[in-house]
């Protein structure tokens, strides 16, 4: 059975890659030579080669190198190998990655943080992602709001594992408090997405505690907004009420695209004839617009 992979890169089977060329570009100190046999055995490995014989090279040459290439290659790769044996047990050499990714988790670089948050959003494997818990969240308090941006979605994927309310007891309560404090836009649509996806009663009291601010959110955040109206409304019908004056006040925001989706959701949610005009009327204009900006754009080229 063809087994998932987040990563897809062409490959010409025409001049295959040997594993002991790769294996000596890796044991080089040339980085550019070093770059090029990590591209080398992720797409052979992509091709259905399992390399055996490289991962203890790559453990000694390529995990303590400090270019942003190589570590990025290096996530690469361990997201398209054998991390479990027949029997579905962690293997024994994983421990060594474990280590290599608490130390990127705690690295002063934030793309190297960032990066292995990521990557960690991929993994399944508790027995990896257990040891790296207290990491990961620390890097919700980061100074970068990219790091803290994946630290959320980390903790949003992990959250979702079989074992993940285990794992992260506190996480929903955590998320909120984060929530509260969060000033970058997208780290926030993270934060919310996450209490949506993994505690929706506390996304509602979010919701509902801070409606007068929600005109003021950034478009991310307001499609979220949007779409978890419309599957607590599905939900429960008798709720409509508490949310129409919100999909109302977005229909005067700035974003196209949340206005369009406001329209449609009114619609969906009420037949009363005060919200089929507010929705007839963003239509028109919408289109109107469009039809405008289509016009002159002609006559521009014109």
């Amino acid at each position: 059975m063809e087994k998932s992979c987040t990563l897809l890169v062409h490959f010409d089977k025409g001049t295959p890659a040997i594993a002991n060329e790769i294996k000596k570009a890796l044991e080089g100190n040339d980085v550019a030579a070093k770059i090029d046999a990590m591209k080398n055995a992720i797409m052979l490995l992509l091709n259905g080669e399992t390399l055996p014989q490289l991962f203890i090279t790559i453990v000694r040459y390529v995990l303590p190198s400090e270019d942003h290439t190589v570590q990025k290659l290096l996530l690469l790769y361990l997201e398209l190998i054998d991390k479990t044996d027949g029997k579905g047990r962690v293997l024994p050499e994983m421990i060594l990655i474990c280590q290599n990714l608490r130390n990127n988790l705690q690295h002063p670089n934030e793309y190297i943080r960032g990066v292995t948050l990521r990557f960690l959003c991929r993994l399944k494997e508790v027995e990896i992602i257990e040891p790296l818990i207290p990491s990961i969240i620390s890097n919700l308090e980061h100074r970068h709001p990219y790091v803290r941006r994946n630290a959320i979605l980390a903790v949003m994927t992990i959250y979702k594992l079989p074992q993940g309310e285990q794992l992260l007891v506190d996480a929903p309560e955590t998320v909120e408090r984060f929530l509260s404090s969060e000033q970058d836009a997208s780290t926030k649509r993270n934060a919310f997405l996450m209490l949506f996806n993994c505690a929706q009663d506390r996304a509602i009291n979010y919701l509902l505690t801070n409606v007068d601010r929600i005109p003021d959110w950034g478009e991310l955040m307001q499609m979220v907004v949007l779409e978890l109206i419309r599957k607590v409304c599905r939900t429960n019908k008798a709720e409509k009420g508490k949310y129409i004056k919100i999909i109302i006040s977005l229909l005067n925001a700035p974003s196209a695209t949340v206005v369009y989706e406001c329209a449609g959701t009114l619609v969906s949610l009420s037949s009363a004839p005060t919200a089929i005009r507010a929705s007839a009327n963003t239509y028109s204009n919408f289109f109107s617009l469009r039809v405008t900006t289509m016009l002159s754009s002609l006559c521009l080229i014109a």
